[in-house]
């Protein structure tokens, strides 16, 4: 596993998905308005970070990839700082559009003695236009000539609709690079022939129309997945403290176990599963391997507050205490 983490320097990979802008307003309360029963928050300081897709392409970078972004951003203020934060991270924005009919999606959160008053959230529900899709496929299949890893990172947003994500996989599969699915919604026929498809077990669950319980539910799961999904896909079922599994076509499960010593926030966690998912099938790794470096990463990430990301000297420090 260190020599995987040595092989990921450098490795290119695509990222695409839903794009936010995620602004915080941080301030003290000492008294409550006499307008309303709500408390007052006297702002001390903003901060801004680039969110949803963004997340998981910054995981990316922070492990030592080279990544670029694919999405779409309004053409508005929100979108330029957006733009501004990713440039600064070293993230290659070529792919990145703006849709003049949208605004960029932006959640703001007031955050008083670190805890959280209230979130506003600014977006437009549904699709994205039939014409911004096609501009941002082709910016995608341009990003996909170069690349050795690709992940869909769909928070629902309306950018990953059901024509580009199967044009991609079908695209993807073509130079045979893998696809690494952060999937949302019900509709997981939309992702069939994807290499690797992630969800939690609520979300297995909800895809399923049942709640899975015990280990036994999930392994059942798993494999109905397998077949909605199709023969060249495999299924990662994340399952917080009890770890995950893995399920492949022709094999029976593997059960990894959760590595986090202290969870203090899970903010985030799964962009770090995917982004470290990708980085591992892009240098070569099996899906044991890749799954079990995702679970470390996990690790690292869950024991910081706020949204966090996993930088390879972190993650080469777990694998030197990892427990199997």
């Amino acid at each position: 596993m260190t020599e995987l983490l040595i092989r990921f320097h450098d490795c290119p990979v695509l990222v695409v998905g839903d794009l936010m802008l995620d602004e915080f307003i941080w301030g003290n309360v000492s008294r409550i308005s006499p307008e309303a029963p709500v408390p007052v928050v006297q702002v001390k300081k903003q901060t801004w970070t680039a969110g949803g897709a963004a997340n998981t392409a910054a995981n990316v970078r922070t492990l030592g990839g080279r990544v670029s972004l694919a999405g779409v951003l309004g053409d508005d203020a929100g979108g330029r700082r957006t733009r501004d934060i990713l440039e600064e991270q070293g993230v290659n924005t070529d792919a990145v559009i703006a849709d003049t009919t949208r605004p960029t999606t932006t959640k703001t959160r007031v955050v008083a003695h670190s805890q959280q008053v209230v979130r506003i959230d600014h977006e437009q529900p549904g699709s994205v236009a039939a014409e911004v899709e096609d501009r941002l496929y082709a910016a995608i299949a341009t990003q996909l000539k170069s690349v050795c890893a690709c992940v869909v990172s769909d928070y629902g947003k309306g950018v990953v609709t059901t024509g580009l994500v199967r044009r991609l996989i079908a695209a993807a599969n073509d130079l045979g690079i893998p696809v690494v699915i952060d999937p949302k919604g019900t509709d997981y026929a939309k992702y069939r022939g994807a290499t690797l498809v992630k969800p939690n077990q609520l979300e297995a669950g909800q895809v399923l129309n049942r709640t899975l319980y015990t280990g036994d539910d999930v392994d059942q799961a798993g494999a109905e997945l397998l077949q909605l999904l199709g023969p060249k896909s495999s299924v990662l079922v994340t399952r917080g403290p009890a770890g995950m599994s893995l399920f492949e076509h022709s094999r029976s499960p593997v059960h990894i176990p959760a590595q986090a010593r202290e969870v203090y926030d899970v903010t985030g966690a799964g962009d770090t599963v995917a982004g470290t998912l990708a980085l591992c099938m892009g240098v070569g790794a099996t899906l044991d391997e890749a799954c079990r470096l995702a679970s470390l990463a996990a690790a690292v990430v869950v024991a910081k507050v706020g949204t966090a990301t996993c930088s390879v000297d972190e993650l080469r420090a777990a694998v030197q205490i990892a427990r199997w």
